[in-house]
């Protein structure tokens, strides 16, 4: 009965004493905003990144290259911090968007290879008969071959969005009030070392388990078609 009283204990103090729950609440609301955006944008300069180190622009694809070398190369930490205080520093933006932007970065790197990889396994067959029907190379990747590669690597970026969910914890690093740093301060005012982040483990396991079942469904319905 010892155990159990501890657990309850240690339970309503940190989630239920002076409505901390929704602390986590708010938190998981800023990360799940973090990542949602970052996603966004992450993909959106993965495309543009990708289709640039394959074109046959030999400036374009080196500056590509050096971006990814870059990002991939140094921690997300440094690039959030870096981002934060010295390039964006002067600038009047909230928070939850310069924490978007450096996630975005990040992730757009990643997702540049993942999605040039997905490009060079579509059979170039299927470029030059789109390009034999008359359609411009721009209109080819987008309608034919982009279609295929999305769906190639599929698994890859579900596990680069689970991946950039789980980043965003380090957003504490610029005061943002993120999952973690909920966790951390709910910490602080509890003197209880362990149950907040168990909490803060249990919450984010929900939230990427939730999101790889998602994305399974999808998945399948999109194997459908084949």
């Amino acid at each position: 009965m010892g155990l159990i009283d501890g657990l309850c204990d240690a339970i309503y103090s940190n989630l239920i004493r002076e409505d901390r729950y929704l602390s986590f609440v708010k938190g998981l609301g800023v990360t799940l905003e973090i990542t949602v955006l970052a996603l966004v944008l992450g993909i959106v300069i993965g495309t543009v990144v990708a289709v640039l180190r394959i074109v046959h622009v030999r400036f374009l694809s080196r500056v590509a290259k050096w971006y990814v070398d870059i990002i991939r190369g140094t921690p997300a930490v440094v690039q959030l911090v870096i981002i934060y205080y010295a390039i964006l520093g002067g600038v009047n933006m909230s928070k939850v968007v310069v924490a978007s932007v450096a996630f975005a970065i990040n992730s757009g790197a990643y997702v540049s290879e993942l999605i040039r990889g997905g490009i060079l396994a579509v059979d170039k067959g299927q470029m030059e008969a789109s390009r034999s029907l008359g359609l411009s190379w721009f209109q080819s990747m987008r309608f034919v071959v982009m279609p295929q590669a999305m769906k190639n690597i599929l698994p890859a970026l579900v596990n680069e969005c689970i991946q950039v969910l789980k980043e965003t914890s380090i957003a504490g690093y610029i005061a943002l009030d993120d999952l973690t740093r909920t966790g951390n301060i709910i910490r602080s005012r509890t003197f209880d070392a362990y149950t907040p982040f168990i909490l803060v483990a249990i919450i984010y396991f929900y939230a990427t388990t939730i999101l790889s079942l998602f994305a399974e469904r999808l998945e399948k319905r999109m194997r459908a078609s084949d």
